[in-house]
């Protein structure tokens, strides 16, 4: 008999994508670094204070771009109910954030969970359902054929650039006209759109990986003007960039 639940907390290097599947309902957070997730031809950033819940037996691609610590708690399918949805990324509360640190008291083991510990699993797996019902905006279209997914990692390479979507049209080999469509039949969205998503994802992960100015980091991720990159980046989180680092520690 294995546990109902049980936690941990690891270091990781970074590393390229690769596949994660358990058998458990995965609660992943992270604590310092970022992490990318895909799933559902969607990807995800997930920065420190975020956590991401995924179904048990749902197929995710996790990558590493920097170092990160994350803490992972596992539910077994019949000490929790089904996640709302195969994966969401979300906001940790300053609760959620205190039961994790709890749970990683008790780690994977043969013996069943005593009854505090029990209430504890119980009581994270209540509050992060919950927020699960409220995902991060901070998603980005991973496509679906291979001249899309090309041209998203085209625009992704050349963010620091002057970007051009005709260059990236040629480049992938298809008219401008075509890529347009391709994108807005796979990813419902214009290639601008996504191209603001992309720099807003990798300013997040930026703002994670140290203590890089706002500045800085508007340039490394293609904004010429501060000022438009704060309102870019507030229109898709709700918070400017020095408010969204400022949560990253309690």
């Amino acid at each position: 008999m294995t546990r109902e639940a049980y936690a941990f907390a690891r270091e990781f290097a970074a590393a390229p994508p690769s596949e994660l599947c358990v058998d458990r309902h995965y609660l992943l957070c992270a604590a310092q670094g970022a992490l990318r997730l895909e799933a559902h031809d969607r990807s995800w950033v997930l920065p420190p204070a975020r956590a991401a819940l995924i179904a048990a037996g749902e197929p995710i691609q996790v990558a590493i771009p920097q170092p990160v610590t994350t803490s992972s708690v596992l539910f077994d399918t019949g000490f929790a109910p089904a996640p709302p949805a195969p994966l969401t990324v979300f906001d940790l509360s300053p609760l959620a954030r205190a039961l994790v640190s709890e749970c990683v008291a008790w780690p994977d083991a043969a013996e069943p969970l005593p009854p505090y510990a029990r209430s504890i699993f119980g009581a994270l797996a209540a509050v992060a359902w919950q927020l699960a019902l409220e995902p991060s905006p901070v998603t980005v279209p991973a496509g679906r054929s291979p001249e899309l997914r090309r041209a998203l990692a085209l625009t992704e390479e050349r963010l620091g650039e002057d970007v051009r979507f005709d260059d990236v049209a040629r480049d992938v080999g298809l008219a401008p006209r075509s890529l347009a469509r391709r994108f807005e039949d796979e990813c419902d969205m214009t290639w601008r759109a996504v191209l603001r998503r992309m720099r807003v994802r990798r300013a997040v992960e930026e703002l994670a990986a140290g203590d890089a100015s706002v500045t800085t980091i508007a340039h490394t991720v293609g904004y010429t003007s501060l000022s438009a990159f704060n309102a870019g980046f507030r229109d898709l989180t709700g918070r400017t960039p020095t408010e969204y680092r400022a949560t990253f520690r309690p």
